[in-house]
């Protein structure tokens, strides 16, 4: 797969440029699997008839993309996160798209609530409670962290030990944090916005907790539908101001 011959043709885009992309293609169309392995960069560079540093360098921007992660001593490996693509999300571009995605999720998240009431375990468990405690150290401060939010939903999806709940929230992240970024902005303009957002994530962890699906899957749900009408009936025109695609 050599890559020197179509450089040429590419104009001032650099042999890094070339690998970089090739592997980015590889990698959404899923020619490799989450968490697979691969190849040393002494494979890569025969494999693209480049140098070592030139695959350095496409590795460090993939990995920059957060399409691949490494470990020391064992090499480089892919996310399950970069195999966006072949689900089909394409970029959240207005208000509508927004909507759908909540649509979604108030179809999906729920079930996986229920069933991570089921079948988490202790180490499912404590990724939940670990996102939770992120969310009560900021909203103690006033703040809301819409990292630890996404992170307590996919933990949540990850609990239900059903992969396709899970690759569907990495898929959806990017979507997900415009929704999270513009209710945030909304519930902090309420005195107690904040604590009682964390008040809905902290009822929705003690359902898990104790194993009862129907009650986790009824508060997911009206904590989404809630989120969805603070943001769209109270704050749609100021959202809108402030920058969202319309």
């Amino acid at each position: 797969m050599m890559v020197n011959g179509g450089a040429a043709g590419q104009g001032r885009r650099s042999l890094a440029d070339v690998v970089f992309d090739r592997m980015q293609r590889a990698i959404k169309s899923g020619a490799y699997r989450p968490d697979e392995r691969l190849p040393t960069e002494h494979d890569l560079a025969a494999e693209f008839e480049v140098s070592r540093p030139i695959v350095r360098e496409a590795l460090k921007r993939l990995r920059d993309q957060g399409l691949i992660y490494s470990r020391q001593g064992s090499g480089s490996f892919v996310r399950s996160i970069g195999l966006k693509q072949p689900l089909g999300f394409g970029q959240l571009e207005n208000v509508s798209d927004l909507l759908n995605c909540y649509e979604f999720r108030i179809t999906m998240e729920p079930e996986a609530a229920a069933l991570a009431a089921d079948r988490h375990d202790e180490a499912s468990l404590a990724a939940i409670a670990g996102a939770l405690d992120l969310m009560r150290d900021a909203t103690n401060r006033q703040s809301h962290r819409e990292d630890a939010d996404f992170q307590f939903h996919l933990a949540i999806a990850n609990a239900s030990e059903n992969s396709y709940f899970s690759t569907a929230m990495q898929a959806l992240k990017d979507h997900i944090a415009v929704g999270m970024r513009f209710h945030g902005a909304s519930v902090k303009r309420e005195a107690s916005g904040l604590m009682r957002v964390f008040g809905e994530h902290s009822a929705i962890f003690e359902a898990i907790r104790g194993h009862d699906g129907d009650r986790a899957r009824d508060l997911m749900r009206e904590h989404l539908l809630g989120s969805r009408e603070r943001l769209f009936e109270r704050r749609r025109p100021e959202t809108e101001a402030e920058g969202l695609p319309g």
